[in-house]
């Protein structure tokens, strides 16, 4: 158990192991152990099987804060948004999500994907394309929808919103009725291979188009990091300010954003990098201690041209009371507030 400094142990069973210091050592006796040396020694053991250590990526281009904002607002308001969440195989986020929306004023529609037979799929189908024409948000929550197989992660939520049905509901969604979508780690990897983000519509990717593929470490990574929100375009922002640093949870194997040159230096210019991965200082890193996957440019999230399709790999909606407590700096970025909020 861990104390503040001045309170009462009235507890008699209760054996005091040590007090705080202020160097990074743990001191026993006359010993000091840095605390550097001692993780060393620790993580060492299995370097070679599960590594925690990959060369640096150069950081490409210096991305600018976007301060210009979202000035329009949906041509149909409501009191309490509805928000779609597709439960695919796989998916285990869906409990959280629907906490943070609803906490935040929405109604949730969540609709089991079932796909043992034909008539599920077929019935699936039908529902999922009436939720999304009742709905005013479609929300991909994170997992490991149908393991990430074939041979990569989101395939089986991309290959189910390419269905002509769905992916007509989905446009007209967002062209006709001013609508938002969000995806998160397995969503964001799904926007990604639909094209929602970065083109903002379902289309074909070339092979030049940018992706999410294999962390640099080449294994799953699950830990808290520093994000900054980098550009405030996405009405999934209007709550925070560009250069906020919020410290949010990731949890991939696949979170790596790659994308060539020609296409980094649009989405800057369109002010469509909305999040990057951040040292203590605030600054956008390469090195693997902060930018847990490798992203070129320390890319974390991305947005439509618009703003309204966001895709991230941070866990936003991993948050409540309680939770994190021995964890510095500000952990909610009010993406699911501002979501609610843009259509009031």
């Amino acid at each position: 158990v861990e104390l503040a400094e001045g309170v009462p142990i009235t507890n008699t069973a209760t054996v005091l192991l040590g007090k705080t210091i202020e160097p990074s050592a743990i001191q026993i006796g006359g010993e000091v152990l840095p605390l550097q040396k001692l993780a060393e020694r620790w993580m060492g053991t299995l370097e070679k099987i599960f590594p925690n250590h990959a060369p640096a990526v150069e950081m490409q281009k210096e991305v600018p804060l976007y301060t210009a904002r979202y000035a329009q607002t949906p041509a149909i308001k409501a009191a309490k948004p509805r928000v779609f969440i597709p439960v695919f195989p796989g998916t285990n986020c869906e409990y959280d999500t629907v906490r943070a929306f609803e906490k935040a004023g929405a109604e949730t529609d969540v609709l089991v994907v079932r796909n043992l037979c034909s008539t599920d799929i077929e019935n699936t189908i039908e529902r999922m394309e009436k939720a999304i024409r009742n709905a005013q948000i479609i929300m991909l929550p994170g997992g490991f929808s149908g393991g990430d197989e074939p041979d990569g992660s989101g395939k089986f939520i991309a290959t189910t919103f390419r269905n002509p049905k769905i992916a007509e509901a989905v446009m007209e969604l967002l062209k006709n009725r001013d609508g938002l979508m969000l995806g998160i780690c397995n969503g964001f990897q799904a926007l990604i291979k639909l094209g929602l983000v970065p083109y903002g519509e379902i289309r074909e990717t070339s092979e030049t188009a940018p992706t999410l593929t294999f962390n640099t470490l080449g294994r799953h990574v699950s830990r808290m990091v520093y994000t900054r929100i980098t550009s405030v375009k996405s009405p999934w922002f209007a709550e925070v300010k560009a250069g906020d640093v919020v410290t949010v949870p990731v949890s991939h194997g696949e979170g790596r954003f790659v994308a060539d040159d020609a296409t980094l230096a649009q989405l800057i210019e369109n002010g469509q990098i909305a999040t990057q991965y951040v040292d203590l200082n605030g600054t956008p890193s390469g090195e693997i201690a902060w930018n847990p996957n490798g992203s070129v440019c320390a890319i974390e999230g991305i947005t439509s041209p618009d703003g309204r399709v966001l895709g991230k790999m941070g866990h936003s909606e991993r948050k409540g009371t309680d939770l994190y407590r021995n964890v510095p700096g500000e952990k909610d970025p009010r993406i699911f507030e501002s979501g609610v909020a843009y259509f009031k």
